[in-house]
């Protein structure tokens, strides 16, 4: 037994004295660690469509798609729009109806035109414009695309058939999504898409609101006090009531806010709630034409986010 001992003892005592024979050989000069940091998208493939949940408001539901071409990626996102696709997520429904195929579609200097078959608009009075609003929201949410043309049956769609609502040849989020209506006369009327957020199935999702009004103040302005003094249950926000905007700026296509200290999640953490910055940024990215959002409470920057990281 003692002998054994000692020889697993010997053994042990080998390997430990090669091991440092070993790295005693390695030259010091070839050993040459580097710390490296790798940003990575999470899910590359995500995109967004536009589907109806059971308030009745379009949301914006992420998905995943497999093509990479604008073309592609287009239709495959228009059948995640077809009531009844199984990619629907429990919750939501398409809104354009199952019968509906796509005959074509064309990409061509940030313009999508899209062919659909003639009962496209086969459907209840009130569901047209939403059916419009959801297809131009989906495909205007591909990078590349700004711009979209409607056909039915190679027809350029130019008004809605039940309402008689005349529609522009080409769309773009202009047309607004989700419209709700506050007009005293008809004079200044402007319209304001703002961001809510829902929850379903413990699961968040936002949900853009064109206010179409008669309110001619900036549209930051209406978009920060809208979201402080929301009341309504179906279409929440986590921006303090008491957050005020002091100022705002634009230089070198950056949208500078500043804010008195209300919109801060934690005084002494000094950060916003990751929400409270993508309703405001979601918003402003739909009424205004820049590339970032700097966040400040006084001298000091407290977040700056790049619209494209929204997309």
């Amino acid at each position: 037994m003692l002998k054994r001992m000692s020889l697993k003892k010997i053994l042990v005592c080998s390997l430990v004295i090669f091991s440092i024979g070993l790295l005693n050989f390695i030259p010091k000069e070839d050993i040459n660690l580097k710390e490296e940091v790798v940003y990575v998208k999470d899910n590359p493939n995500i995109s967004y469509v536009y589907l109806e949940n059971k308030n009745n408001y379009l949301t914006r539901v992420n998905v995943d798609v497999k093509s990479k071409s604008v073309e592609s990626k287009a239709r495959e996102l228009l059948e995640n729009l077809i009531a009844g696709s199984k990619n629907i997520p429990k919750g939501f429904n398409g809104i354009i109806p199952p019968t509906v195929k796509i005959n074509s579609i064309k990409y061509t200097n940030e313009t999508l035109k899209v062919d659909f078959t003639n009962d496209l608009l086969d459907v209840k009075k009130e569901y047209e414009e939403k059916i419009i609003e959801a297809i131009t929201y989906t495909l205007t949410s591909i990078e590349d695309i700004k711009y979209v043309i409607i056909y039915m049956n190679g027809e350029i769609l130019t008004h809605l058939p039940k309402s008689n609502k005349t529609l522009p040849s080409t769309l773009d989020r202009s047309f607004g999504i989700n419209k709700e209506y506050k007009i005293s006369n008809d004079k200044d009327i402007t319209s304001t898409t703002i961001y809510y957020i829902s929850n379903l199935n413990n699961q968040e999702y936002y949900i853009p609101v064109t206010k179409i009004n008669n309110d001619t103040r900036d549209k930051i302005e209406i978009i920060v006090e809208e979201l402080s003094n929301q009341g309504n249950k179906r279409l929440m926000s986590y921006l303090n009531s008491n957050t005020r905007l002091i100022s705002s700026n634009i230089d070198n296509n950056n949208l500078l806010l500043v804010f008195n200290d209300y919109i801060l999640n934690d005084g002494d953490e000094q950060d916003i709630l990751k929400e409270v910055i993508d309703t405001i940024c979601l918003s402003i990215k739909d009424n205004y034409s820049v590339d970032t959002v700097s966040f400040n409470i006084n001298d000091k920057e407290i977040n700056k986010t790049d619209l494209k990281s929204l997309e």
